[in-house]
Order: structure tokens, then sequence, then C-alpha cells
């Protein structure tokens, strides 16, 4: 007795000869079982390649039970096999559906920008690229005319959350959607520079962190008085265009320190060598850099600059008296770019944007260079010293 039978199914059955990703069609016969297992052909789509391993166990299973297995034993083997087959293809799309999205807007690129400490958060709090989560990268490779067509075409991507990073690059994600969340790490103000609303209420769908806080800039003036007491005129390297307070607090703070400002403007690469000569000429005792990415990318000028004018230093984040000058004080920006890691993970599990305020650094870092000090004949105070979370011997 005999009867045709057909179904789909994924299943690896050696002891058949049969591959890997099939498709079923077969006599089912009473005395013969193994002859019902030989017609096999058309394999199945890729998409459940691979999804049903383990279906064999059920037919390896069945093959032994002997030459007799009856024909209703065989259609609940058959069924079971099939309903265990497309449960595992069920829970694959699954998986798959639950895969979070997130988009990654970079001024220069995955490989140059300081992003690991992110991925490293990401890590920690149980996301893996691949299994829970994938990344898509944007990034301009340093041409800052490409940001807005990126944007734009991450958004049209769908991205879960963007992560932009940069003050120069933030905005670009926040004109291209007002809808999907964006988290940011800038080093300007996040609310003179239009991204928010406020600290504490950001509005909109943009939160994140910044690098900037007001009592910054009065602190940075008053560690490089503490380190070289005689100055008396300070001239602070920064760019108008980086929206931030802190030219503005140093010299409000100036005039507690009897310390006179002098302003160097900087927008583009162009203009160092005229701000260089104005310290020079209008007799600065002291320089202080005030970070952005204008200064990061003329990072070896500036270095070159203070070794030979021999001025006493100050920058803020970053790691400016690790490459050279005499003082950095800010905050730790890998510890800041970890933290991006929860603020996406609150996105992802649902917080809104608008709810979050933008954090600020709580914690700042002072290093100190001793050997810059020794080759221009300054001696930091001890107490300087013994506050100091790093001294460069």
């Amino acid at each position: 007795m005999a009867q045709n039978v057909s179904f789909r199914g994924a299943w690896p059955c050696p002891e058949l000869g049969v591959k890997p990703t099939c498709r079923l069609n077969a006599r089912i016969s009473q005395f013969d079982p193994k002859r019902t297992y030989r017609t096999v052909r058309q394999p199945l789509e890729e998409p459940l390649r691979g999804s049903l391993k383990g279906a064999n166990l059920v037919f390896a299973s069945a093959l032994k039970t002997g030459e007799h297995m009856r024909r209703r034993d065989f259609l609940r083997v058959a069924t079971a096999t099939t309903a265990t087959a497309f449960g595992v293809a069920s829970f694959a799309q699954q998986s798959r559906t639950n895969m979070h999205k997130i988009g990654v807007l970079l001024f220069n690129s995955p490989r140059t920008d300081p992003i690991g400490p992110f991925l490293e958060g990401l890590n920690a709090l149980g996301y893996t690229e691949g299994k829970n989560i994938a990344i898509d990268y944007a990034f301009a490779e340093g041409r800052a005319e490409r940001l807005p067509e990126l944007a734009v075409a991450l958004v049209d991507r769908k991205p879960d959350v963007i992560f932009a990073y940069g003050g120069d690059v933030a905005p670009h994600a926040k004109r291209a959607t007002s809808t999907i969340p964006v988290v940011v790490m800038v080093s300007n103000d996040p609310v003179q520079s239009g991204l928010v609303k406020s600290i504490r209420e950001p509005g909109g769908n943009v939160t994140g962190l910044t690098l900037i806080y007001d009592d910054l800039a009065g602190k940075m003036l008053a560690l490089l008085k503490e380190a070289a007491p005689k100055m008396s005129r300070a001239a602070v390297l920064w760019n108008p265009i980086h929206a931030d307070p802190e030219f503005r607090e140093t010299k409000r703070i100036a005039g507690l320190e009897n310390v006179e400002i002098l302003s160097l403007e900087v927008r583009r690469a162009e203009d160092f060598d005229g701000a260089f000569k104005a310290a020079i000429d209008q007799h600065a005792d002291g320089l202080i850099f005030v970070s952005s990415r204008l200064l990061l990318t003329q990072r070896e000028k500036i270095l070159a600059f203070a070794a030979n004018s021999r001025i006493p230093t100050i920058g803020s984040w970053g790691d400016w008296a690790r490459d050279g000058l005499l003082l950095s004080y800010g905050p730790n920006t890998v510890d800041i770019m970890r933290r991006v890691a929860f603020y996406v993970d609150k996105i992802l599990k649902g917080a809104r944007p608008a709810d979050i305020p933008i954090e600020r650094p709580a914690r700042f870092e002072l290093v100190v260079n001793q050997k810059i000090a020794k080759d221009i004949r300054l001696a930091i105070p001890p107490t300087l010293l013994a506050r100091a979370d790093e001294v460069i011997e």
C-alpha cells in the first residue's frame, strides 16, 4: 500500500544521500520506508539553508526502527520534522527582525576617528555586531562638503538610531531627520550651536554628550598661571566658528588672575602662521589652545611652535601634554566616547531623546609634562604636581 505525499524541508540525511537542503517529493510505502526517501530534488531557497539541522535526528531515528515502519508512524515523523523545520526557520527570521541597526556618521572614517571605546561600550552592554546589531557607517574621509549627502543617504537606509561624532557633523544628522533618534558627541556647546533646546531638556530627536563645561576655561587659565606665576599676557588660540564659551569665560576670569588676554582667531589652516606671529609680536608669555577639529588637524604645527617659542602652554581635551605641550586639562575623551554606548542603549530600549539630558563632563584630568618644563627651564610647583593625574618625566 502506498500514498503520494509532498512536503518541503531542509535537512541532512547522509544515510540516504540526501543533500543538506532539499525539497522532498516521495511515494510513501508501508513496506519499504527507505524507498520513500529516495526521490529528492529541487534545492530550497537560500534563506532556509542550514536552518533545519535538527530534522536529520528525527529521520535517522526513524530509519533505525526497522524496515516495517507503519504509514501512520512515518506521517507522524514527517509532520514533526516539518514542524521543527519551520519552527527553526521562524526563530531565525525572528532573530533577524530583532537586530538593531545603528547608523554612524563620521567626518573622517572608522579607521581614523577614535570610536573604538564606543564599540567596546556596546559590547560591554551585550551588543554584538552581526548577532543583535548591525552598524552602518557613513564617513566623509575628511571632506566636509560630503556630509550633507552622506547624512541624507544614511537616514534613507532607516537605522534605529544614529551616532554623529563631532560638532561639525551632528548638525547634518539633525537636518537630515526629525524622527530617527540621533546621539551626538560634540566638543562645542550643543545649545549655542542649535542642536538642542537646552541641556536639561533637549527636545526634538537629538541628545548625547558634550566636552564643554563653562568652568573649564577659567580653570585652564588658573592652572597655567600657577605653573608660570610670572605670566601676565596669555594668548588664546581658538576657532570662533566652533561654538563654545571658552574664550568668553577665559576673558571673564582673566581679571581675577591679573592676566591680559590676546585673541588669536583661526578659521582655517592658513590662519595659523599669522596667529603665531601675532603671539610673538605681542609678547605673549602664555598660550592657551582651545581644542576643536581645526586645531587637532594642525597639531604638529602647534607643537612645533610651542617647542620653538618656549612659551608655557596648556591645551584642553585631547593628548596635548602627552604630545608635547606643558599642560593639558580637560575631560577624558575615551571615557566619554564609551559613554555614547549607554545613550544608544537607552534609545534602543525605548527612551525618547527629548527626555534624556545632554551629559556634560564631570571629571577632568590634569597632565603635566615635566620634560617640557625642564626644556623651557620652568620649575613646576610641587603642589601642582601633587594634584596632577599624570606627570610625564
